[in-house]
């Protein structure tokens, strides 16, 4: 006998279950709050991410910020940025809405493009099957960091960068949702309320889009929530590379790129953003195995060991 479908409160009583999910759930939840706060925050701190503190550090020793763990006090509640002064709180949490935007956009890219290749792939015929999945073929096993570099180099700098960096993020990574669309959409279609409909002359788009659509709706979730940590660490890794966002605006990818240089006499400056990028990955990844274990209670956590 099949089970019927989990409603909204059967999934979050099974997601309730799982403390490292809602330990990640509330920790991501915490990181978009200092995103979306992050200007009546930094007014609380009295702060802003652009006025030089030029006596706020030691300019005989080149730059290194006066006190202790980099200059934090109660006026700066994590020091201050190593030969500028500014304020690193509020960089961190302007860092925090670049980065997190820059990776939702894209998995929202990613999401859209992959569900309507993996739809059309699944339901069309054979030569078009055959070609959308060879593109996403190419598009999985495309160098996304290395073809990044090399188109975000030639745009003009006018272009807003974190739209450029999710758009190019996105449209370079949406051969995995395909592929789970696709497989999910073949499946699908073999089922008898899709053969119901198209008896009853439901076009293909309908049948797409009452009966296949939402049956993609569990694995595209967990995929995506999966998908967005990985997207955070890709805008992270452009940015450490000099062609993400550019100063004054902040990213912890490009306060990461800065820190390099002072690793020696100002730690605290490379382990905060450092520290932020791996909290993020951390949250949304356990997130995302809860979420993928309460949408199909026959999986285990990939961290549990079988039996």
């Amino acid at each position: 006998m099949t089970e019927a479908r989990p409603g909204f409160r059967v999934f979050l009583d099974r997601f309730r279950t799982d403390r490292a999910a809602v330990f990640g759930a509330v920790v991501a939840g915490l990181l978009v709050l200092l995103a979306i706060l992050a200007p009546v925050l930094t007014a609380l701190e009295g702060q802003d991410i652009s006025t030089f503190h030029n006596d706020l550090v030691d300019s005989a020793r080149g730059g290194v910020p006066l006190g202790p763990l980099g200059g934090i006090s109660g006026q700066h509640w994590l020091g201050v940025e190593p030969q500028t002064g500014r304020d690193l709180f509020a960089r961190v949490a302007q860092g925090a809405q670049i980065s997190l935007l820059v990776a939702v956009s894209a998995t929202v890219v990613q999401v859209f493009l992959g569900v309507v290749v993996g739809l059309a792939a699944g339901l069309g015929g054979k030569l078009l099957d055959t070609v959308l999945t060879r593109l996403a073929d190419i598009a999985i096993a495309f160098p996304v960091i290395i073809f990044s570099l090399a188109l975000l180099t030639i745009v003009p700098d006018s272009f807003p960068r974190p739209l450029l960096l999710a758009l190019v993020i996105g449209v370079l990574g949406w051969g995995g949702t395909a592929r789970i669309s696709r497989a999910q959409t073949l499946s699908l279609r073999t089922r008898d309320f899709v053969a119901a409909a198209r008896l009853s002359g439901a076009g293909g788009f309908r049948v797409a889009r009452r009966e296949i659509l939402p049956g993609l709706a569990a694995p595209v979730i967990t995929y995506a929530a999966l998908l967005l940590p990985t997207n955070v660490i890709t805008e992270a890794a452009l940015s450490f590379l000099g062609v993400g966002v550019r100063p004054p605006t902040s990213s912890w990818g490009q306060m990461l790129s800065t820190a390099t240089t002072w690793f020696r006499s100002d730690v605290m400056y490379v382990l905060i953003p450092a520290f932020m990028v791996f909290l993020t990955v951390l949250s949304f990844t356990l997130m995302g195995e809860g979420v993928r274990v309460a949408l199909d209670p026959r999986t285990t956590r990939l961290t549990r060991k079988a039996g």
